[in-house]
């Protein structure tokens, strides 16, 4: 019936398949998840995950785990759905509720807005998500416990800040990873917490197939990440999911087939209700926000200076989690969008010198740079496809090191404080705007003195 690695064709044809098929899914008592799935009658995916189990489930215990399996099956399934994004939803394994479908039907399409327009594809994928029932009533809202906290970390400045405001809370803290990338190994040993470390193994016939000719490109991973994260939290008994999503993930990059295009779609707040949504249908009495979504990455960035710990430990420049290893860089590559966003974001906050030794270079003092930092205030295209933040948070650090004798002289600084900031109103990019709390968030009043205390200072 279906193709596997050593079956791959030659050719792959994405416009032929018309049906994307969701097939089964299990967990054992250990904790290992198979998730499958197919491309009509002809290609079938197996993904395995490995959860972080210290003793063997329960019937019980898997029983009430799988909904949230099935949730992550379904939000899982676009890794393999983006091969040929057929017009097509077959669920075999089960119907979606209500929320679920929702949420699947935005992260299959806007989830998926630039790999469309990468791919040059007519238009955004639309599949409709057949919907059952409701699961049950949805519970009726309560404060969240917040005794027991899972904090998913990438080795980024933003999961460590979001895992100290959760330490301060006086909760217990764990941390949660898919893979340990050395940032990530990094950062759980300077945090010094419980480390719950999962593992996820792609089908190995995915390689195979873009060589042939299979669509390829980005994905709402956070989505992924945060079911797997749920689904640990349920079988840990953790009462809690804690995301280090920031307010500027919900900012667009650009306009294209009459929607905002996000690269960062499913860490934004529109994709964190959807997920919330569907969490109450999934599971009574888990819950799940981001602890940064108030701030911008400028506040973060203020707060995150102040951890000097983290500073040896941390990259969030994305060439080190790349799938091919001959790719993967071993730190910070020093040229790519991300790389000089956290370094303009950082540099109001910290001596040159210090950033020099971060990074290894001076990125503000290269002048080769200032293209790559002029587009992060949308000059020159729209913002760049990466986690960066948003234009009014760069043209504000511009104005911070305009104004800094620490910087205002570098090449690059001087370079766009003379050809960036007179293209804009004096008003935009103002620093006490830029660094002020919003008010739009699912954080539990509980947590905001803590939130306050250190994103606010």
């Amino acid at each position: 019936m279906a193709a596997d690695a050593k079956q791959s064709p030659v050719l792959f044809d994405p416009t032929r398949f018309q049906t994307f098929r969701f097939l089964e899914r299990e967990m054992d008592a250990r904790g290992r998840v198979t998730l499958r799935y197919g491309l009509d009658e002809e290609i079938c995916f197996v993904e395995q995950l490995e959860l972080p189990i210290e003793v063997p489930l329960s019937d019980d215990e898997l029983a009430r785990a799988e909904r949230l399996l099935s949730l992550l099956h379904w939000v899982a399934g676009v890794s393999y759905f983006k091969t040929a994004a057929p017009p097509a939803i077959s669920c075999e394994a089960g119907v979606p509720p209500p929320a679920a479908a929702a949420l699947l039907e935005a992260l299959y399409s806007e989830g998926l807005g630039e790999f469309a327009y990468a791919n040059g594809l007519p238009a955004l994928p639309r599949p409709k998500f057949p919907r059952g029932p409701a699961s049950d009533a949805p519970p009726v809202a309560a404060a969240p416990q917040l005794e027991r906290m899972l904090v998913p970390v990438g080795g980024g400045k933003d999961s460590a800040v979001a895992l100290e405001i959760a330490r301060r809370s006086g909760g217990e803290v764990a941390l949660f990873s898919i893979g340990n990338a050395p940032p990530i190994a990094r950062t759980v040993a300077v945090a010094g917490l419980e480390h719950l470390l999962a593992r996820r193994r792609l089908d190995p016939q995915m390689a195979a197939l873009n060589r042939a000719g299979a669509l390829n490109g980005h994905i709402p991973i956070t989505a992924i990440v945060s079911c797997a994260a749920l689904l640990t939290a349920a079988v840990r008994g953790f009462d809690t999911v804690v995301m280090a999503n920031e307010r500027s993930a919900s900012s667009g990059n650009m306009t294209w087939d009459g929607v905002e295009i996000n690269h960062q779609f499913s860490k934004g707040l529109p994709a964190e209700r959807l997920l919330r949504s569907a969490l109450a249908e999934a599971a009574d009495g888990l819950e799940l926000f981001s602890i940064l979504r108030p701030a911008s990455e400028l506040a973060i960035a203020r707060a995150f200076a102040l951890m000097p710990q983290y500073h040896a430990a941390f990259t969030s420049c994305n060439a080190i989690f790349r799938i091919d290893p001959q790719l993967r860089t071993a730190s910070w590559c020093c040229d790519c969008p991300k790389c000089r966003f956290v370094f303009l974001a950082l540099a109001p906050f910290s001596e040159p010198a210090h950033l020099r030794e971060v990074f290894g270079c001076d990125l503000l003092e290269d002048e080769r740079q200032f293209e790559g930092f002029a587009r992060l205030t949308a000059t020159g295209g729209h913002k760049p496809f990466e986690c960066v933040g948003e234009e009014e948070e760069s043209l504000a650090a511009v104005r911070m090191l305009a104004a800094d004798p620490r910087w205002r002289g570098h090449v690059v600084v001087r370079r766009l404080v003379a050809e960036v900031l007179p293209q804009f109103p004096p008003t935009a990019g103002d620093p006490a705007r830029v660094l002020a709390l919003g008010e739009d968030h699912a954080v539990p009043a509980a947590l905001m003195p803590d939130v306050r205390a250190v994103l606010g200072a």
